[in-house]
Formats: structure tokens, C-alpha cells, sequence
């Protein structure tokens, strides 16, 4: 029995939350190349090393190639497992969860990156060091913890597909 596209909604924040991210990675490209701000980063470092590498580059290519490009290609596996496998998608409630575990941690990782870049850049041209030690102190746990919380939606989803190919469970 194949299954009909309404029982495929619940696929439709993955692309709402790939298009999303798409959007604000084509603005922060739009922003980063504008001659000021361009000559801000590159004077604090952008893309080599300081903090403007936390902007140019990590999160502009975090936001486009985690929240675009792999939350885009995890709705995709989701709605195609099924057809492909001959399968049922093991758990909805996973696919949930790998949804907004993900999500939560890509947009975390995004605004950590651009508010560290800033703050200690701003220290930074200010030359004030002692300021961005003290700033720079926090960074560390408060990247990890996004980290963690991308990494759990992953396993997540790592999860859903494996148990959905193992199941027994047919479409038809």
C-alpha cells in the first residue's frame, strides 16, 4: 500500500526550517560582503583566526551546509526510506524528535558563533584582552553544549533509519 502525500506533513518543518536557514546564510553572505562590515571582520581576524572567524566562516557555513543542507537531506531520507525500503518509518515521534533536536542545536551554534564573534571583537579592537578572556571563557561550554544537542538529534535520527531498515514492518 503506498502511502498518500497527507501523511507526509509531518515532513514539512524540514523543509520550512532548510529554506529558513538558506535565508538567513544568503543574508549573512549578503552582509559579510558589504565593504564595512567586510573590513570589520577581516580586522578582527575573519577567516583565518580571532573572532571573526567564529562569523566568516563557521556560522555562515554552519547555518547553510548543517540547517540547510543536512536538515533538507534528513526530510528527504525520511519521505524516501519508506518508498525505497518498502518500509514504515520506524517511529514518528523519533522523527520529531531528530527534527528539534537538530534544529534547536543548528540555530544555537549559529547565534553562539556571530555573538562571540561580535563581543570579542569588539573587545578585540578595543584591545581590551583581559575582556575577551573573560568573554572567551564561556565560549567553550556554551559551544559544546550546542554541539550536544545537534549530536542528539543525530543519533536520533541515526536511530529511526537503522531501526526502520531492521523492522519488519512493510509499507506493502
Amino acid at each position: 500500500m503506498r502511502l498518500n502525500n497527507t501523511e507526509f506533513t509531518h515532513l514539512i518543518k524540514f523543509l520550512l526550517i532548510s529554506t529558513i536557514s538558506f535565508f538567513f546564510g544568503a543574508m549573512h553572505g549578503l552582509l559579510q560582503v558589504i565593504p564595512s562590515i567586510r573590513a570589520w571582520l577581516d580586522s578582527i581576524g575573519s577567516p583565518y583566526g580571532g573572532p571573526g572567524h567564529m562569523i566568516d566562516p563557521l556560522a555562515h557555513a554552519h547555518i547553510n551546509l548543517i540547517g540547510g543542507l543536512v536538515i533538507l537531506a534528513m526530510g528527504t531520507m525520511y519521505y524516501l526510506l519508506p518508498i525505497i525500503s518498502g518500509k514504515a518509518v520506524y517511529s514518528l515521534r523519533l522523527i520529531n524528535h531528530s527534527f528539534w533536536w537538530t534544529t534547536i542545536g543548528v540555530f544555537y551554534f549559529y547565534f553562539t558563533q556571530v555573538a562571540f564573534g561580535i563581543l570579542e571583537g569588539n573587545l578585540l579592537l578595543d584591545n581590551d584582552l583581559q575582556g575577551m578572556a573573560d568573554v572567551h571563557r564561556f565560549y567553550g561550554p556554551i559551544v559544546a553544549s550546542s554541539g550536544m544537542i545537534m549530536a542528539t538529534g543525530f543519533c536520533i535520527y541515526l536511530a529511526n533509519v537503522v531501526l526502520t531498515l531492521k523492522s519488519n514492518d512493510q509499507n506493502y
